[in-house]
């Protein structure tokens, strides 16, 4: 006897996957799930339909599925609840124009931001960035290293490392980083920052113009475009005299 279908949702009518094209088929359901949850059409603690439904309804397996909610929870947004399904996340509620870069930061704040680059080229891509960005173990990548500046004054150390395919030559940017990923179709639109305290190395201290085991704050940037893969990895070493981070928590 065949199972019965499980009850279509109409506001999955709107989302269709092309097996024919050439992006596969669970970025195409990732982007467009993103698409539906950041307009509403699933609203924050809600949950999505089931499993069954999505694959019945949405014609993708299990497997594709899966891929795309995995790129949703690595996003934040959605989370599982372990025999209850998956819901949309309250994240969801939080502008992602509060993602800004360093430029538009200082612009805020009245002052006028700089960078003075000490390195820009492609190469091959090292341990932890082929993990933390998802590479092949061949891949390459834009590394890009400077000195941030406002009104002259170095504020912090940057080192970032952007996929080769996403930054095929690293000397095109020019102020902002974010600014070009945004003008050519490749925008950071989450981000995950890990903050931890390390002591500066001489080299670190003469290029910040503190001393040699002074401690700073130290952190590592992972940003995410809209299909979920990271493309951007970066670090930055705070100068203690210009850089507070606050963070505002809510019940």
């Amino acid at each position: 006897m065949a199972r019965p279908k499980a009850p279509a949702d109409p506001r999955l009518a709107s989302i269709v996957v092309d097996a024919s094209a050439p992006t596969p088929l669970y970025l195409q359901l990732t982007t467009q799930l993103v698409d539906a949850i950041k307009s509403g059409l699933w609203k924050a603690g809600e949950a999505l339909p089931a499993e069954r439904m999505l694959c019945e309804q949405l014609q993708v397996s299990r497997v594709t599925l899966r891929q795309a909610m995995d790129a949703l929870v690595e996003q934040g947004l959605v989370t599982r609840r372990q025999g209850a399904g998956t819901f949309v996340t309250s994240q969801i509620t939080h502008p992602l124009t509060g993602l800004t870069s360093f430029s538009e930061t200082l612009r805020l704040k009245g002052y006028q931001p700089g960078s003075q680059w000490l390195d820009r080229r492609i190469r091959p891509a090292h341990g932890e960035e082929i993990l933390r960005l998802g590479l092949s173990p061949d891949a390459r990548v834009a590394s890009l290293t400077r000195l941030r500046r406002a009104d002259k004054r170095v504020m912090a150390y940057e080192h970032a490392v952007i996929p080769q395919r996403v930054l095929p030559e690293p000397t095109d940017v020019g102020e902002s980083l974010y600014a070009w990923l945004d003008e050519h179709g490749t925008p950071v639109v989450r981000a995950l920052q890990y903050f931890r305290a390390i002591n500066l190395t001489a080299r670190m201290a003469e290029h910040l113009g503190m001393e040699e085991g002074d401690a700073i704050l130290h952190v590592v940037r992972v940003g995410y475009a809209r299909d979920g893969s990271a493309i951007e990895l970066t670090d930055t070493y705070c100068h203690n005299d210009f850089y507070d981070f606050v963070a505002e928590l809510r019940r």
